[in-house]
């Protein structure tokens, strides 16, 4: 075991940002008055508006010209969960991408991928081009989530950091929520059932080109991350952008500090690099790729990464198993019990839910940076896992009539969307705002797309599982998601650190010291 190497850092002390940042405000106001970073960030988030796949696979039309009936059931099965393989190649290639190009070149490839493979989609004739179609689109939508959040972050002042990431989930619930819309308005073009034309699919699949193609090139027309333009030494360009981002001059105490918090970061890993690697330092992009990989492998070799990894990791895998799929996947059987239409399920189980989720999201956009992540996480945790509870344990006695017992069954409904906007406003925005800001610098593209990896790892199992665990486990099912979401609280409360208002470069301070145990 030895320690770090690497020259003593230069840090600014808390006096110093109490005295630089007496006027800088959190929260609404705190958008205000960083008006043009917010507006660049919320450009940004159309990223989040990705995937609107929706229902298209329950469309007649789309099942007949893909003849659907005649896929044996794995495949089927496949057509829904090979956009998650795509995506864990483009979120894991993104780590080493957004060092070497940019963030902002990164998002522009993403987004071209992503486009190429919505087109094969939406102008596929048979199935094999929805699968293809659907695993390029993964790698955009990988590498977007990514990068996006990582962008963010990286260009916004630490008192609105948390607002600006979180734009990024308020984008994924806006658009899981006009996916629904979408369907639902598009389904009836030609008719119902046999009578339904191929433009009620192919409208929704070829929508998702708009918000795409604004993004990628719109983007060119946005800044560099600073941080990103301190490590490949443009640091002049680093503070312009600080300075009109932040709407202050150069010369400005604030952005001064700022830049020399920056770029003492950037000389300690640079230094710390050449001691690991110094046959890796002659700046050929060979070199620069095996430095890449061997990032990866810093992060589970070194103790304060590891535990970054572990907190990142943790927090995600509680955010997917902290019973959303379970809750919604057993909601439309609540309401299906009421005897009522196929419309009306899809409205009250799906519709409904997209509303309240995308609503819950906007408080935490609003005001994360002045309650901070902490407080966040473990109500919308406590919250989620009473929701489980209750509809388990209604569950328990009346799910084999919920007809007999309407106001149970209404009741449990409640239930499912109290527990939607709890994840919406806490476990939805406030895990992927920490596990984008904990990163030093040169870990920070590597650690984030371990993090989303991680979420398409545990989104994939808990997918295969539900249905399973229903079988086996019936309401118990519910009450093992509880105790999970009650689980995920708890670590929250006694092992992640609060980080809000903290400096990316101050990260550090919080982690155990970096001792290489391996």
């Amino acid at each position: 075991m030895h320690g770090k190497a690497g020259p003593h850092r230069t840090t600014i002390t808390v006096q110093q940002r109490k005295e630089i940042d007496v006027d800088r405000k959190s929260g609404a106001a705190g958008l205000i008055q960083n008006r043009h970073v917010f507006a660049t960030a919320l450009f940004t988030s159309l990223g989040g508006l990705q995937n609107l796949f929706g229902d298209v696979l329950g469309m007649n039309s789309f099942q007949d010209k893909m003849a659907l009936d005649a896929l044996p059931p794995n495949k089927q099965g496949w057509m829904v969960s090979i956009i998650v393989f795509g995506a864990w190649f483009g979120a894991l290639s993104t780590g080493i991408l957004a060092d070497l190009i940019s963030r902002k070149y990164t998002i522009v490839l993403a987004t071209f991928i992503f486009c190429i493979g919505v087109i094969v989609q939406t102008a596929a004739s048979a199935a094999p081009a929805i699968f293809g179609g659907r695993f390029i689109v993964g790698i955009g939508v990988g590498s977007l989530n990514v990068v996006v959040p990582l962008y963010n972050a990286e260009l916004a002042p630490r008192e609105i950091r948390g607002s600006l990431v979180a734009l990024q989930q308020l984008a994924v619930t806006f658009g899981f929520m006009i996916s629904y819309w979408i369907d639902f308005g598009t389904d009836g073009i030609g008719g119902s059932e046999e009578a339904q034309k191929e433009a009620a699919w192919r409208l929704p699949l070829g929508i998702q080109l708009v918000p795409a193609i604004i993004l990628g090139v719109g983007i060119l027309f946005q800044p560099f991350s600073p941080r990103w333009l301190v490590s490949k030494q443009r640091d002049e360009e680093a503070k312009q952008v600080l300075s009109k981002t932040q709407r202050l001059p150069i010369e400005h105490k604030r952005i001064v500090l700022e830049y020399k918090e920056i770029k003492a970061q950037h000389l300690f890993d640079v230094e710390s690099s050449k001691v690991r690697f110094p046959h890796l330092q002659d700046g050929s992009w060979s070199s620069r790729f095996k430095l890449g990989i061997a990032g990866y492998a810093r992060l589970f070799r070194t103790k304060s990464l590891f535990y970054r990894v572990a907190i990142s990791s943790v927090l995600i895998s509680f955010q997917q198993w902290s019973g959303l799929s379970a809750i919604l996947y057993y909601a439309v059987s609540i309401f299906r019990s009421l005897g009522l239409t196929k419309n009306d399920v899809s409205l009250l189980a799906t519709g409904v839910v997209s509303i309240a989720m995308f609503l819950a999201t906007i408080p935490t956009v609003l005001w994360v940076d002045r309650f901070g992540r902490k407080p966040v996480l473990i109500s919308g945790a406590f919250v989620m896992a009473a929701s489980l509870f209750v509809v388990g344990g209604l569950s328990a006695t009346h799910m084999r009539d919920w007809s007999d017992y309407p106001s149970a069954a209404w009741a449990a409904g409640a239930f499912v969307w109290i527990f939607c906007i709890a994840y919406g406003y806490s476990w939805g925005p406030c895990s992927y705002i920490i596990a984008s800001e904990i990163w030093p610098l040169r870990m920070r593209g590597k650690g984030s797309s371990i993090a989303s990896n991680k979420v398409l790892i545990s989104l994939s199992l808990v997918g295969q599982a539900i249905p399973t665990m229903f079988i086996r486990l019936t309401y118990g099912t519910l009450i093992f998601f509880g105790c999970l979401a009650f689980l995920g609280g708890l670590f929250v409360l006694f092992f992640v650190p609060e980080t809000k208002c903290m400096y990316l470069e101050e990260m550090g301070n919080t982690f155990p010291p970096s001792v290489t145990f391996l």
